[in-house]
């Protein structure tokens, strides 16, 4: 089950956290890993560290440093996995960090450079592996494909405090939903997840105290170890007729999320006609009632 014996896998920020548990699973099932992280001296370290953990129990992988959302760098990426191994089956990103505010308060630079690292970050990736793949498909070869991006349950929440990772997660699952439409004529699966674990994201501010080992010792539901076999099994042949979905993972628990829906229909009662605002209040009152609650009874999903 979920043998990757001879696949090739990239994944970005995989120096540490989620990445980094991302990337022995895929070893551990057989594929040749490339360990991508920011060209930074501690990232750098962590990166090269993963190198080992993994050439330690057998397995193969290479370390490729650079920025993620850098054409650059991601041309460069590609190139030296080719080089090294030949192929690319396996595109997982995961790379990115958080610069909180409130939107009142968040400057250009930290809007910026957070939708720049997620969402950027998994375009030129996608498209580099993408292109790649159909290329190889229309000379005939038979591609095997996976996309798995990483967005967050802030997508849906809104988050308050992070316009800009909120926004860019949203962003990519809509940019991952596109990419499965696109490109199941050619068997290559694109899937999304969104992980719930202690990472360098969420181990400071007002999450840092939920997400740590509980104090007895017991199971730590948010030990980014526990996302990784649903990555491996996304990954593998077994998953090659899952295309286009969100998942939830944390834990020992996977939720699928279902698409959203539209809900109740408003006619203008005058006919085939632009509406008149005093229409619009008589139609839509019947929903926005005395029972209406705003914010929460509308599109946000709530959080408790």
């Amino acid at each position: 089950m979920g043998d990757l014996t001879g696949k090739v896998a990239v994944i970005t920020g995989a120096g540490r956290g989620l990445g980094r548990e991302e990337a022995i699973q895929i070893a551990r099932q057989g594929a040749r890993v490339v360990i991508n992280d920011i060209d930074r001296p501690d990232a750098a370290e962590a990166a090269h560290s993963a190198v080992e953990e993994i050439k330690a129990f057998g397995g193969e992988a290479m370390a490729v440093l650079g920025d993620c959302a850098d054409s650059n760098d991601a041309d460069n990426l590609l190139k030296s996995t080719l080089d090294a191994y030949g192929d690319l089956n396996i595109m997982i990103n995961n790379a990115g960090f958080c610069r909180d505010k409130t939107i009142f308060g968040m400057s250009d630079d930290e809007f910026d450079s957070v939708v720049r690292v997620h969402l950027r970050g998994h375009f030129v990736n996608m498209r580099n592996a993408t292109a790649y793949w159909r290329d190889k498909a229309k000379t005939g070869e038979v591609v095997y494909g996976r996309l798995i991006s990483t967005s967050s349950e802030a997508a849906i929440y809104g988050s308050p405090g992070q316009p800009n990772y909120a926004s860019a997660k949203a962003g990519i699952i809509a940019m991952a939903m596109g990419a499965a439409q696109l490109l199941t004529k050619y068997g290559i699966t694109s899937n999304v997840i969104m992980p719930r674990a202690l990472t360098d994201m969420t181990s400071s501010g007002q999450t840092a105290e939920m997400f740590q080992p509980p104090a007895d010792g017991g199971f730590h539901v948010f030990d980014p170890a526990n996302v990784a076999p649903l990555v491996g099994y996304l990954s593998s042949p077994e998953a090659a007729s899952i295309s286009g979905e969100v998942l939830v993972v944390w834990g020992n628990e996977v939720q699928i999320l279902q698409r959203p829906t539209l809900s109740d229909v408003f006619i203008n009662p005058q006919g085939a006609k632009k509406w008149e605002l005093n229409d619009l209040h008589a139609s839509l009152a019947s929903h926005y009632d005395e029972n209406y609650y705003p914010v929460w009874g509308g599109y946000s999903v709530s959080p408790v």
